[in-house]
């Protein structure tokens, strides 16, 4: 029998309101910051220091895969560790399986940095991660000379045989994808000459702005309208000290709580605010909602601020599809506060959210629908006629689909629903923010 605290067993939760939310708070530290703090420091020689590190199971994932090729990685207090590299070309043959857990991100930019070490990995995960394709990784690292086994539709298990040397290209992303450009620009730091990654559609630049900052010769240029980052191999990168800036994926559920909560003032301190990453506040502000940047600064080349936001009577929109690369894992949340908004919601060009860690678009449309709200489902988006501000009615079971992003939109859904909304399962929460309830239930108490 299964105790209460087993993580295996499944944890569901109902989400209500409780009046408004007030306070100051701290949402961990950047996901896609804390997984390439670790990964550049393991491929720098001597020690990388970091603070904020988000310690959620996806990072503590790619921390155990580096590990097993021969980074010695230590934990010296909370967000606080140190990272002693071994050098780029200097990664060791894991002795065992790598388990991704449900980590997509781990999985493709880890693939990156084998593919041009001459070793061999076998990447596995979790039963969600096992579903989500990378054949859109494994293509451009083939070209580059790496060799793959993988399961029927290009899913994990899956084993690499990198190649060193491995062959530098030039690649075009087919689709706008940063864990792809990542991944091959991880794969460029040990391979001689120039890698170069053609965007048509610029996507988060953390890898870039990461790289250059440990040393490495990359460089970013304008051809024909598009975005071109070249990176010279065979890097040697340096040692970092590294402060990990709040997470604006994180942050943004707090911030649709405080919008369509009545009465709600709070502010998040330390949010990452780049470009590429910090979508959702511009669409949020369009659809009428308070969002002031306070306290503004750079912090490892990143620009941080402190939000105050205030509950907002919220207009629904045709969101701009050019800005779904700056805030595609926001999507889900940002159709919570559209189901609030006063009038129709409309998104376009979200095809990436049907291969996440679910099908975000047909299970936030069910989702939404079983706690009462009006949406319909086209290709490539949703359409959400908003409640004008009433609350939802509310409902569940919501099927999560193992999704922590879902979990966490529906509870905030929850806060403005009449008779709650009931999360199937909480524990996926944990991959990306283990701290979430607490905090949520903080603001509520105040």
């Amino acid at each position: 029998m299964s105790s209460p605290s087993d993580p295996t067993q499944i944890q569901p939760r109902r989400f209500a309101a409780s009046g408004p939310l007030r306070g100051r708070m701290r949402v961990p530290g950047d996901k896609s910051i804390s997984h390439r703090a670790l990964m550049f420091g393991a491929l720098a020689v001597g020690e990388t220091r970091i603070t904020g590190l988000l310690e959620g199971e996806d990072v503590l994932a790619t921390a155990a895969a580096l590990r097993a090729m021969g980074a010695t990685i230590d934990r010296q207090g909370q967000g606080e560790w140190t990272v002693r590299g071994v050098g780029v070309g200097a990664l060791l043959q894991p002795e065992t399986a790598l388990d991704m857990g449900n980590s997509g991100t781990s999985t493709r930019l880890l693939m990156g940095l084998v593919a041009s070490h001459p070793i061999t990995a076998t990447f596995v995960g979790d039963g969600s991660l096992s579903k989500r394709p990378m054949k859109r990784v494994m293509e451009p690292l083939s070209q580059m000379g790496a060799s793959f086994t993988a399961s029927p539709g290009d899913t994990l298990p899956a084993t690499l045989r990198g190649l060193s040397p491995a062959v530098p290209i030039a690649y075009r992303l087919p689709v706008a994808s940063a864990q792809v450009k990542s991944a091959v620009l991880l794969a460029g730091l040990n391979t001689a000459g120039i890698t170069s990654v053609i965007e048509p559609v610029p996507t988060r630049d953390h890898t870039e702005r990461m790289l250059k900052g440990f040393g490495a010769d990359l460089w970013v240029e304008e051809e024909n309208g598009e975005r071109v980052i070249r990176l010279r191999g065979e890097a040697e990168l340096r040692p970092q000290t590294i402060e990990v800036p709040g997470d604006p994926s994180s942050a943004a559920f707090f911030a649709v709580a405080a919008l369509i909560v009545p009465g709600s003032e709070i502010v998040i301190e330390n949010v990452g605010l780049n470009p590429t990453r910090a979508g959702l506040f511009t669409v949020l502000r369009q659809m009428g909602g308070t969002i002031v940047e306070g306290n503004l600064r750079e912090v490892g080349g990143e620009p941080v601020a402190d939000l105050r936001i205030a509950h907002s009577p919220l207009k629904g929109i045709e969101v701009d599809p050019a800005l779904a690369p700056s805030m595609i894992d926001e999507f889900p949340v940002l159709f919570v506060a559209a189901a609030m908004a006063e009038g129709r919601t409309v998104t376009r060009g979200l095809e990436e959210l049907r291969v996440k860690e679910s099908d975000r678009l047909a299970v936030m449309a069910q989702a939404l629908r079983t706690a009462g709200a009006h949406v319909s489902e086209t290709e490539d988006g949703l359409t959400i006629d908003g409640t004008g501000g009433n609350l939802l009615p509310g409902g569940g079971p919501i099927a999560t689909h193992l999704d922590h992003r879902i979990a966490m939109s529906m509870a905030v859904a929850g806060l403005a629903s009449r008779s709650g909304v009931e999360v199937d399962d909480t524990r996926p929460i944990a991959t990306s923010f283990p701290n979430f309830q607490p905090l949520l239930d903080g603001l509520s108490a105040q």
